[in-house]
């Protein structure tokens, strides 16, 4: 694969405005398990337990927070193997070896990309743009801070 399009997304995201690619998830996790420790929640929950009965899972709470970080801490991008690994976008472009269903025929009519929130909408883009100049202006976005979980429309 080349360097050039290591983070282009078979569905016409950009990996590198993935808030997943960005570490959010992991982030998020940190500081949230920084402030219940600044505050000593994790040593006292058994008491918690007595005011908010909630606070008797807090172990299980903690795992789930550890599994966010493992399963979604970091990731190398789609087309290097990281997201969804039973994504049907990803399976189709591979075997028809394009870099992202942009470059398809069948694009507009696929049910495999409806079935994606959003897809339609980036591929069109990206076709419309070009991936040269569109890449550029993911780059651009993305240097500037820009992420996917920002944009409610994608």
């Amino acid at each position: 694969m080349a360097e050039t399009t290591k983070l282009v997304g078979y569905c016409g995201l950009h990996c590198g405005a993935c808030g997943i690619y960005q570490g959010r998830i992991a982030q998020q996790v940190d500081a949230l398990r920084s402030t219940i420790q600044a505050y000593g929640f994790d040593k006292i929950n058994d008491q918690l337990a007595t005011w908010e009965p909630a606070f008797k899972h807090y172990p299980e709470f903690d795992q789930v927070m550890t599994a966010l970080t493992k399963m979604f801490g970091s990731c190398p991008g789609c087309p290097a193997g990281g997201g969804d690994p039973n994504c049907a976008i990803r399976k189709c472009a591979q075997t028809k070896n394009y870099i992202a269903c942009s470059d398809c025929t069948q694009m507009t009519t696929c049910d495999t990309v409806k079935r994606y929130p959003g897809a339609p909408t980036q591929l069109k883009r990206l076709r419309q743009q070009g991936l040269k100049a569109w890449q550029k202006e993911m780059e651009k976005r993305i240097k500037a801070g820009y992420c996917y979980l920002d944009d409610k429309q994608r």
